[in-house]
This record gives structure tokens, sequence and C-alpha cells, in this order.
């Protein structure tokens, strides 16, 4: 088990050189330090606690700041803890980078979905309208409440209320590309949460360490720009074409 933390960033899309188009979701990987080492001896269970996205001091408290102290960082905004994992491979104030995943295993995400406010039955639950004709006098109603015998409504009903904006774990989802220059993790298909928001990547809890055979990426490069010697050159064919235009007006006339 590893894992890491991450900012998402959005979603585009990839191509292999076979012509596959893959849809992907673009994660921020800034580096993430431990910030503390928990082992059953001392906490009665094995975890590490990483921390992400360093703040200014004057945001943080002396308490927050005398825990990352211990760790030799600045204070961090995130600080979430990965359990089931080998205490003995982490070191207090490790650096972990993107470099932890490689293209094709297969990981969980974490995050916390988009929150939706007050919603109805129909688009909380999937359940469906009645007839929209005005004698049918039920349109977008919440169905059957039960029968009368407990008199009243049974405990789980699905009713109007408060959607999304719950923590959420999408599984079995593959690293497609691992970007240490811009440290970023492309992973295939869509990961809980609205652009900017923070999630945790672990290793898939029903794969393991599943890695899979990956097709490789189309690159595109940025042409570099002309030198100062092109550009002359071109400048001396263009005015050569100049004047043996004129020069042939000139034997017309």
């Amino acid at each position: 088990m590893k894992g890491i933390l991450g900012k998402k960033v959005g979603m585009t899309q990839v191509f292999t050189k076979s012509g596959k188009l893959i849809p992907v979701t673009v994660i921020e990987v800034e580096p993430n330090v431990v910030t503390q080492i928990k082992t059953v001896a001392k906490d009665g269970y094995d975890a590490i606690q990483l921390g992400a996205v360093s703040v200014k001091e004057k945001s943080s408290n002396k308490a927050k700041m005398g825990h990352t102290t211990k760790a030799n960082t600045t204070p961090k905004r995130f600080l979430k803890e990965i359990r089931g994992i080998n205490v003995e491979d982490y070191t207090l104030g490790q650096v972990i980078d993107a470099s932890i995943f490689k293209e094709g295993e297969i990981v969980d995400v974490t995050g916390t979905s988009k929150g939706k406010g007050f919603q109805g039955v129909i688009k909380r639950w999937n359940q469906s309208r009645g007839p929209m004709g005005h004698g049918s006098q039920y349109h977008r109603g919440v169905g059957s409440m039960g029968t009368l015998l407990p008199m009243h409504v049974l405990k789980g009903k699905k009713l109007p209320g408060h959607m999304g904006n719950e923590k959420t774990t999408i599984q079995n989802l593959e690293v497609v590309s691992v970007d240490l220059e811009n440290n970023v993790i492309l992973i295939k298909g869509n990961v809980p949460g609205p652009k900017k928001s923070l999630v945790m990547i672990k290793t898939s809890v029903k794969k393991g360490e599943t890695v899979r055979e990956t097709e490789e990426l189309i690159t595109y490069e940025i042409v570099e720009e002309k030198n100062d010697e092109q550009v002359e050159a071109v400048e001396e064919t263009v005015n050569e074409e100049k004047e043996t235009e004129e020069e042939k007006t000139e034997v017309t006339e």
C-alpha cells in the first residue's frame, strides 16, 4: 500500500500511437512530506501522515507549526493518514513525489464530491416522475410514504435532501502517465470533486500491486523560433523574387 495527496486540475484527453483516445483527469502532485509515523506499539495501528500544500506561518498556529517542525518542514494546509502501510519504508520528514507511481498501476482515488445543495428525489435518487397531464395532479412527488400501520415514515425512505459534498472513493482507476517535470499524474476516467479540490491517490484495495500494459502516448513538441540567420536567408530569397518580377515587367513594357 502506498499513496500521495494531490490537487485536481481538470480533465483532458490523450492519444495513443495506435489512434486510441483516452479521457484522463489531471492531478497536480506537489511534494508530500511525511509529518508523522504511527505504529502499533504507540498508537495501536500502523500509518503515516502526509502533509501537502505549504501555508504561511501567520495563517497557522503554534500547535500546527510545532507538529510540522518535528518533521523539519513548513506548516501544511492538508494532513491525511494512510493506513495499512509498511512504516519501516518511511522516515519522518521524507519527501514523496509523483515518482511513487508508474504507468499502468491500478489505484483508488478519494475526494469530496461536488455539492449539489437541496435536491428532490428525481435528481437525488434517480426516481421517475408522474404523468405530466394536468389531471394526474402528481408530477414530481416523492412516492408512497409506506404502510399505514407504523403511523410514521419508515427509516431509510428516500426523500429530498442535501446532495453531494460527501467523501467518495472511485476504485480501480488506471494511471495513464506520470509527468515528473510538471509534477502531474494522469488518471484514466473521472475522479470525485471540483477543480482545485484535494484528492488522495492510493494503491487499489481490490487489485493490489497490479500493473497493466500501457500503450505509448503521442507527445507534442513546441517548434523553436527561427534564428536570425534563417530570417535573413528568407528575406534575401523574397527580395530576389521581387527583383526578378520587376525585371520581367520592364521587359514586357
